[in-house]
Order: C-alpha cells, then structure tokens, then sequence
C-alpha cells in the first residue's frame, strides 16, 4: 500500500465546481461541488470574509472597555469587544488601532497580537485577530454613518458572570475573555509592543 503525500489525505475535501451564490458589499456566498475523500461527491455552502479585528481594552484601573451594540441578526443589543472588518489590503494591527479609535475615541500606547481566532470554521473562513491594547489615552470618537453603540467598562469577573449567566454570548468576546484570564494567570503569555 502506497504511504499518502499528506498526512490527511483521508479526511481532505477538494473543489471541484465553486459557484458564487451571492455577492454584498463584504460577503461573498458560495456552493461548491466537493470530491469526498471516498470518492463520491456532496456540496458545500459557505462565506468568504475579508477577516476583521478584535481589540481587548485594558484600562489603567484594571477594567475592560467594552462596547454594546444592536446586531441585527441577534435582533437584541450585544455587549462586546471593539471590533472591525479588515479593509483591502489593511494590516491587522493597523486595523486594531483605527477600529479602536473610531469606535471608542481611545488610542493604546502598547499593543500585542495574542492570536487568530475562527469563529465559525463549518460555514465561513473569517479569521479574526486578537489584540490587546494599554496605555489607553481618551479621543475623539469617529463612529461611521450609520453606526451607533454605547460604551461600557466591566471587570473580568463581571464579564465571567455574565458569560456564565449566558448574558454574555459574543463568541469572539468570550475568547478575548479566555485569552485575558489565561495571560493574567500567567498560563499564556502576550509580547507588548509600543504602539
């Protein structure tokens, strides 16, 4: 018996047709045909993301600098971490500092890149990435049109009970939660850099 190229040959889906289903201002749906790794074929549906940002805002007092927000497809105010879609071309930390600004008027003397998180692998590839920002100095807010939210400030355990009340449910907020009281354990490690 022939030794596999790759190690996961047996579980590799592969393209065989891909159809756009719909196109908006950021999201791309698709259909693909897929080769099943047993020969036989099946379909996918799924949304290509351009990626986005999500920053973790520690104040100098320890609390976080939150956001709540009506989404519309949770049709209920969410309570969340600054976050934005990547544009063309834009570089992460780049993105992390301007959605921070515009959102909440702050800006971060030191910043550090903790990880990208997938947020919904079954049916879109966005990949988020998390910052952490500090040495927070207070702005001007620049929300684009259209947008509105309220800004908040919690403590880590706050937003613990809240998440275990399932007040909390943002998915990327939850993670930026983990990752905070995993670095503040000293179990992961963040590399601050000057802003």
């Amino acid at each position: 018996m022939a030794q596999s190229q790759e190690p996961d040959d047996h579980l590799i889906e592969r393209p065989l047709e891909s159809t756009q289903v719909y196109r908006g201002h950021f999201l791309d749906v698709r259909r693909d045909l897929i080769a099943l790794p047993d020969g036989n074929t099946s379909h996918r549906e799924y949304i290509r993301h351009p990626g986005a940002v999500m920053v973790v805002p520690l104040l100098d007092d320890g609390r976080l600098l939150m956001e709540r927000q009506y989404r519309y497809p949770m049709a209920r105010v969410m309570l969340e971490f600054p976050a934005g879609k990547l544009d063309a071309g834009e570089a992460p930390l780049v993105c992390g500092q301007r959605e921070l600004l515009e959102e909440t008027g702050y800006s971060a003397a030191e910043w550090a890149y903790a990880g990208v998180l997938h947020n919904a692998i079954a049916y879109s590839d966005e990949g988020i990435h998390i910052y952490f920002a500090r040495g927070l100095q207070r702005g001007e807010q620049k929300l684009d049109d259209g947008e509105f939210l309220e800004i908040v400030t919690h403590t880590a355990d706050e937003l613990d009970r809240l998440a275990a009340n399932g007040e909390l449910t943002d998915a990327k907020t939850l993670i930026g939660l983990l990752w905070l009281q995993r670095w503040q354990q000293g179990a992961w490690a963040l590399d601050w850099q000057p802003a």
